[in-house]
């Protein structure tokens, strides 16, 4: 009984940074064109996607102040830029918007080198 009592608070320990949220921020621009064309392009079939599932996206203003839930390892000169969090604090980024044809590998690429997603799983 004492092994499983072990083996049960070691697991407990374990799952929260396993499930722990890991979120995409989107820094924008008004009137970006990269933005716009990000929204309008993959914006739409991003929650859906395998790593808008695991990461889902929230978008913040570069001209707005930095949200206080969030620490970023620098500041964002450019935009988009896109900002893997977890636990609110900055794993990776994308700056700018390569294209549809480079976003999809780049961001599955950040993701399994700084969390635990994975493609196809």
């Amino acid at each position: 009984m004492p092994r499983l009592i072990t083996f049960f608070t070691a697991l407990w320990l374990v799952l929260p940074s396993a499930t722990a949220a890991v979120d995409l921020v989107m820094v924008e621009r008004q009137g970006c064109h990269y933005c716009i064309e990000w929204k309008t392009k993959l914006g739409p079939i991003y929650p859906n996607t395998e790593a808008g599932k695991f990461a889902p996206l929230r978008i913040i203003d570069i001209a707005d102040p930095q949200p206080a839930d969030l620490t970023f390892k620098g500041r964002v000169v450019y935009t988009p830029t896109f900002i893997v969090i977890d636990q609110g604090q900055e794993i990776g980024r994308i700056e700018g918007y390569p294209g549809e044809d480079f976003f999809w590998p780049l961001l599955e690429k950040l993701l399994q080198n700084t969390t635990n997603f994975q493609v196809g799983g």
